[in-house]
């Protein structure tokens, strides 16, 4: 029994020693493999979110973002295309398209404005036609050019016991002429007036010929004023002045001028603004 044990153990030996060494570094190398092997992936890992994580990483990654997304110029090239490609279609190609901007570059006549006009029309017409129904012969109306807006208006009668009517007598003048012209808003806002011919001094006449009356001004008229009501005004506003003919050699052949006559009136109402107007009533004349 005990050479029998013996024999074993001397077999364990044997067979521990005819071992093949390569097969014990076989397999510490594969044990040292598998545990190179599990160290790179952990490196490869740590390795891979160390890269990702570097600025040049992130700047790619950015790059690919932006070429995903339309940037700005492409998108306002797109829009310009839309724009021009709906241009074109509502114009009927490239020539109906400038014909429509240019025709919708004009800007039509105000409403307001339109209506303005009708209303001065409408009233000048009636006036005039009231006028010529007159039977006393006070005042005759010409058209300037056939202008309804531009009347040349001449007063036939002043107060008969003035020094005016002597001087219209002696001096063989038939009549006093004026300019009236009427402006866009007639009858909301006055006609501006102003006299022609002879030549007068005082009367609440001034220089150019202009006239010296506050319903001829923003503040003092009225849309209910007439044309002939504004004449008899001025008539009597003559006499009540003292106007009279001028008679002075060489000042007597002097014309008035528009642009006189506008300067001054526009100076006097500033004046009579500041200082009040003075307007005699038409009994006076």
């Amino acid at each position: 029994m005990a050479t029998l044990l013996r024999k074993i153990g001397l077999i364990r030996l044997h067979d521990r020693d005819t071992e093949d060494p390569k097969h014990h570094q076989g397999s510490l190398k594969g044990t040292k493999g598998n545990q190179k092997n599990n160290a790179n992936k952990h490196c490869q890992t740590a390795n891979e979110t160390n890269i990702l994580s570097t600025p040049e990483i992130k700047a790619r990654k950015l790059d690919q973002l932006g070429k995903d997304k339309p940037s700005g110029k492409d998108k306002q090239g797109k829009d310009a295309k839309e724009k021009q490609q709906t241009g074109g279609g509502g114009g009927g190609g490239g020539g109906g398209g400038s014909k429509a901007t240019s025709a919708s570059s004009i800007p039509p006549l105000a409403p307001h404005r339109q209506h303005c006009t009708q209303v001065r029309t409408r009233r000048l017409m009636k006036e005039l036609q009231e006028i010529r129904r007159l039977g006393d012969n006070f005042i005759t109306v010409e058209l300037v050019e056939d202008n309804l807006y531009d009347w040349n208006v001449k007063l036939h009668q002043v107060d008969k016991d003035s020094a005016l009517w002597q001087d219209m007598k002696e001096t063989s003048t038939e009549f006093i002429l004026l300019n009236v012209t009427f402006p866009d808003n007639f009858p909301f806002s006055p006609p501006f007036m102003r006299v022609l011919t002879p030549r007068l001094e005082n009367g609440y006449v001034l220089d150019g010929g202009a006239i010296c009356m506050e319903l001829l001004t923003p503040r003092g008229w009225s849309s209910a004023y007439t044309v002939e009501a504004v004449m008899r005004q001025f008539a009597a506003s003559l006499v009540k002045g003292q106007g009279r003919i001028c008679r002075k050699s060489g000042k007597s052949k002097k014309a008035f001028s528009r642009k006189e006559a506008e300067a001054t009136f526009k100076s006097l109402v500033k004046t009579h603004e500041k200082y009040g107007w003075v307007s005699p009533p038409v009994s006076d004349g």
